[in-house]
Parts: structure tokens; sequence; C-alpha cells
């Protein structure tokens, strides 16, 4: 008998984790799995971070951490978030989580109320609709196409608004589509923004740095959205530390103090050595990471000419993150090695037990159409994987 709650029974497994998961059990088997599932760059994190992390222990940081961070860590924040995105924020503003999905999950907790919709352009990061529905919002996708570089247009934004439109969420650089929206993209959409002024923003920007257009352009740079703009970023993927679980956000100073509020009941402050190490991450000018930032350039351009290759497969070219996400749909329908594929989820689930390669499906990212591959991996890895899906689809 299931005395599990409603609410559990009704959250979906982040489809990321399960095909991840799935990858290792078919390792565990023996097989030789090549993953381009997960988000997570393939570096090791910088010495020069490592070392703080290591002089932090030699320092005795061990003790509990204030709920919000480290004054001087969130100076560091206020820095960054100065001399990168041109936006001023003190220190009340700031809070530290253990990751910036924690940001994401304080946000909903403190902003929604049941039946409070949430705007997400599709595709949206995996976790953004049901980190809504724990708080009883209701997700609105809003569809955008592969043709328009998959960014929601001023018009689709007016169209899904209704009396009952509390937030709207989105990623830039993307993950899935590892689409990047321009000033000018933002400004279009802030325009309609402005005939609603009770619609809060989430701007998602993990990705920030790993951006191969330049210039990154934030949403709370305009005056009359800043107010109305909570920024979430963290030290995963720019730095390769993802395990740390360091993120941040940089708010309006109620929104922050309510943050700081929830998660002093549910974790309480982020790790101690990792915040220590987080200081230095974030005082180091960007360029020491550029040499990660090239390599993914190089990686986007030998995935695109491999896909590229293969009949059946429409892609764009991603401006940042480390992923593609192309449209497979032409392959719905048909049966490959006695097997029909009639949504991307087949499509994903065919490649990973024939060619031995994890993606993830689009339909996890709210687009039945396309899967996502990252190409935080080797390319002689990236290779391999796409000469193995031509060969299981041909």
């Amino acid at each position: 008998m299931n005395q599990l709650s409603d609410r559990i029974n009704n959250l979906s497994t982040s489809a990321t984790l399960a095909m991840a998961a799935k990858a290792r059990e078919l390792r565990a088997e023996g097989k030789d799995i090549i993953g381009l599932s997960l988000g997570e760059p393939d570096f090791n994190t910088p010495d020069f971070i490592k070392d703080a992390a290591i002089e932090a222990i030699n320092q005795n940081y061990n003790s509990y951490t204030p709920v919000d961070g480290y004054v001087d860590l969130k100076e560091a924040i206020i820095n960054k978030f100065k001399r990168d995105n041109n936006l001023s924020y003190t220190l009340p503003q700031i809070v530290v989580s253990t990751g910036a999905k924690q940001s994401l999950a304080n946000i909903a907790s403190v902003m929604l109320n049941a039946g409070d919709e949430v705007i997400l352009p599709c595709p949206y990061w995996v976790s953004y609709s049901d980190i809504v529905k724990l708080s009883d919002g209701v997700p609105v996708e809003v569809q955008t196409s592969i043709d328009n570089d998959f960014k929601m247009t001023a018009e689709q934004l007016e169209a899904a608004i209704t009396p009952k439109t509390k937030m709207i969420w989105y990623s830039s650089p993307c993950n899935p589509s590892g689409s990047v929206y321009s000033k000018e993209e933002l400004r279009a959409l802030a325009d309609v923004l402005k005939k609603h002024p009770n619609i809060y923003v989430v701007s998602d920007e993990i990705y920030e740095h790993i951006n191969f257009k330049g210039g990154h352009f934030s949403m709370a740079e305009f005056d009359d959205m800043y107010d109305r703009t909570i920024t979430v970023n963290g030290v995963s993927k720019a730095f390769a530390m993802t395990g740390w679980r360091i993120g941040y956000v940089g708010a309006p100073d109620w929104i922050a103090r309510a943050c700081n509020k929830i998660q002093g009941q549910v974790t309480s402050g982020a790790n101690c050595i990792a915040q220590r190490a987080v200081i230095k991450a974030l005082e180091a000018d960007p360029s020491s990471i550029k040499y990660m930032v090239d390599e993914f350039k190089e990686r986007r351009q030998l995935i695109l000419k491999l896909l590229g290759e293969i009949e059946g497969f429409k892609t764009n070219e991603p401006e940042g993150a480390f992923y593609v996400f192309p449209n497979i749909s032409s392959y719905f329908g048909k049966t490959i090695k006695g097997k029909t594929i009639n949504n991307a989820t087949d499509f994903s689930l065919f490649i990973l037990e024939e060619a031995l390669v994890a993606t993830v499906t689009g339909e996890a990212f709210g687009n039945k159409d396309c899967i996502r591959i990252s190409y935080a991996a080797s390319q002689d890895e990236i290779i391999e994987a796409i000469k193995r899906i031509k060969t299981a689809l041909s």
C-alpha cells in the first residue's frame, strides 16, 4: 500500500539523472557506454581553487556557516556581479545555497502560491517544471522552434500571460538548447513585461561564461526590470565544480530575505570548505577559464559537423553552454532493428541500447521532437559516439 504523499507520487524523476543511472547500470554489466547525457564539464577543477579549499581545511574551517553565506563570499559575489554583469547588489540581496538548483527551489517556495502560473519557454532545464509543481505552481510551456534558435518571442510571451501569471523562468545560455538571448531580444520581452508589473523573472545564468558569441546580457541590467528580476548563478559549469554544490542569487532584498528564511529551515548554510574555495574562483578573472571555453567551442564545431553527416538530424548552431539539441522527428514511426521509434524517448533509448551512447530525451525539457546531446566529453569520445549513432541508424 502506497502511503507516500501525493506531492512525491506526482513528481517526475530527473531525466538526466535517470539516464546517467541507466548508463552506470549498463557499464556495471560490462558494456562500453559513452555518456553524453550529463551536463558536467569533463575538466578538473582548476588548481588555484583546489588550493584554496586545502588552505581552508588547514585553517580549520569546520563550523556551521551563516545561512545565506560567508560575508566575504557574498562580497566576492557582489564584485563579480558588478564586474561581469554591470549589476549592483548589496549584502542583504545575496543568498548562497547548496547549488543553483536549491536557489531555484528556494525561489519557488517563497514566491508561488497554489495555482500561480510560471511561464517556461521550451525547451527548459529539466527540473524547472517539477520545482514549480512542488510549490503548487502551474508550469505554462511556450513552444519555440529550432528555426528561431529555440528562443521565445515577445509575441509568444504576450500570448502566454494570463491573470494567474506570477513568473517567467528562463536560462541564457540555455540548457538544453545552448541558445543565448541578445540584449535586443531580452528588451523585447521586457517591453511586454512592463505592461504586467506583477510578473517576476528568474534569469538562470549558470552557463554565462560558456558563451561563444561574446557578450552576455542579464535581464536585471534594465533599470525597469531590476526590481523584478532574480538572477541565479553558480560555479558548477564555468569552473568545473559540479560536486562542490555552490549556487547563489542576487535579488530584491525582500525576496532574498525570504530565501534566507526558507533555507534556514531546510539545509541552513552551504558547505564551509566549498564556500572558501568559491571566493577564489569568483575573484579570478574570467580569462582564467578561457581554455575550457575554447575547448568547448572546438567540440561544438566537431559535433555539429558529425551530426550534419547523419540523415534525419536537423541541428542549429548553439551559441553557448555545451549541448546540441537536434530535431530527430524524421525517425518517428520508423522501425529500426525491430524497434519502432514513436517519440524522442524511444529514440534516446534505442541509441543507448543499440549504439551504447547515453543522451537525454527532449520530452524531459518540454520538447517532444528533439534529444539533448552533451559535448562535455573528449573529442575522441564525441567522434566515436556519433560514429556509433550513425551506424545504428543506417
